[in-house]
């Protein structure tokens, strides 16, 4: 599959090079793992000069070696002597970048944790005495974004304040997802997009593998999925097992509950008999697996909230592939795509709702977009999209079949809205079903 798109990324770190000539620049690039930063840092940069250093699980002298020999070929910085501490071959680059301009690329930056947490604090020192008259342009990329927050945005660390610009690379947008689909497949139905949707949540190599496999309609995807060779039925695993260093069990069985449908703080305590209210806030907070929901412009303190995989993939493995491990390592595969089909229109439902609800903030017409249902669960809207400054908005219902939709009840729920909530917004109604993707 080609590149596509990034062109707003692409764009800001060739200004940063640009920058970089003239003063030290340091750009933090954070997003989950497979999302493209290695490719959009490469195809960005690539008629540039810069050394790629890759952070592996080695132990610091041996890395050093490793980044020793790459600055040679890549840059022709040539070290004499062995070096075995990085603070020492850090100072090495800002020292040669007094005199030349050049970049250098740290990829899985959060791994420096692993091979020595000193160096942290060895690069924030040798920054602060060098960036002012240096022309470095400095890349740290990692996929492990629990850890990457906290190297950057945890005040106690000390790289907190240091990066000059920080991106986070996110998933193809809907209409990016679109033309991919169109280059590949141009009659392509919008039950498959809403199958890679699903499956993807527009991440780049997810895609990448379904496209270059040919897998153009939802069950070439689904046995995609489910072959004995699979990429994805462990990728859940993996990326799981590198978030958590330790309980996970009780992550994985939280995921687990939530996709199965179990959405609310007392369901998930009582399925789990104990207080999951830190695990959750983590999920949120700091691993970004979890979002909490609301219903839109629901007051600070209300206590009508749900939880949901924030992520498509994982929201997907946790439904379909990880309650079946049994399955998967017998390999009864079949039962597994037989699972998914008998339950794929009922997971799709609110698939196809965050798909719309993800559409309409892209859109850029509006400021909010969420769901909205009463404290008994009654009254529920699919999606309420908002635009702030001219207080106007949309309420849709959105069903895969669209002779289920009744505007009539609709409006029935919008007229019981809050007034003091939506009352200064003019809301017009629609109807959204798979033909309207």
């Amino acid at each position: 599959m080609k590149f596509y798109d990034r062109v707003n990324e692409i764009m800001i770190l060739k200004e940063n090079e640009l920058q970089s000539r003239e003063s030290a620049v340091f750009t933090v690039l954070m997003g989950r793992k497979r999302v493209g930063k290695t490719t959009l840092i490469t195809t960005a940069l690539k008629d540039y000069d810069y050394a790629y250093l890759f952070v592996s699980k080695d132990s610091e002298a041996v890395l050093c070696q490793k980044f020793q020999q790459t600055l040679e070929e890549q840059l022709g910085i040539r070290i004499y002597g062995t070096v075995s501490h990085f603070r020492d071959l850090f100072e090495v680059i800002l020292k040669e970048s007094l005199n030349r301009h050049f970049i250098i690329i740290l990829d899985e930056f959060q791994t420096l944790y692993k091979v020595n947490p000193a160096i942290f604090s060895e690069i924030q020192d040798l920054w602060d005495r060098y960036h002012r008259e240096s022309h470095l342009y400095l890349i740290t990329s990692g996929s492990i974004q629990s850890l990457m927050k906290r190297i950057f945005e945890n005040e106690n660390e000390p790289l907190y304040g240091r990066p000059t610009s920080k991106l986070t690379l996110k998933p193809f947008s809907i209409e990016v997802l679109k033309q991919i689909f169109r280059d590949h497949c141009p009659d392509y139905k919008n039950e498959d997009l809403l199958c890679l949707y699903m499956i993807t949540g527009g991440v780049a190599k997810y895609v990448e593998l379904l496209m270059d496999a040919g897998c153009y309609t939802k069950e070439k995807m689904l046995n995609y999925v489910c072959r004995l060779d699979s990429y994805f039925l462990s990728e859940g695993r993996d990326i799981m097992n590198q978030e958590f260093s330790d309980e996970s069990a009780t992550y994985f069985s939280i995921l687990q509950l939530i996709a199965g449908g179990l959405t609310t703080r007392s369901d998930i305590d009582g399925a789990m008999q104990k207080d999951m209210g830190v695990y959750l806030q983590n999920l949120e907070k700091n691993y970004m697996m979890v979002s909490r929901l609301k219903p839109l412009l629901a007051k600070p303190n209300s206590k009508v909230t749900s939880y949901e995989i924030s992520d498509q993939f994982l929201r997907f493995w946790f439904r379909f592939v990880w309650p079946y491990q049994s399955l998967v390592e017998r390999g009864q595969l079949s039962l597994l795509r037989q699972n998914m089909s008998q339950h794929y229109e009922q997971f799709t439902g609110r698939t196809l709702e965050q798909y719309f609800q993800t559409q309409a903030m892209e859109s850029g017409q509006f400021t909010l977009v969420g769901n909205w249902w009463g404290r008994k669960g009654d009254n529920e809207i699919d999606m309420i999209a908002l635009n702030e400054f001219d207080h106007t908005g949309m309420a849709a219902e959105i069903k895969r079949n669209p002779r289920k939709i009744s505007l009539k009840e609709l409006q029935q729920k919008v007229d019981v809205l809050p007034h003091d909530s939506f009352g200064d917004y003019t809301l017009s109604l629609r109807g959204l079903s798979i033909e309207d993707m």
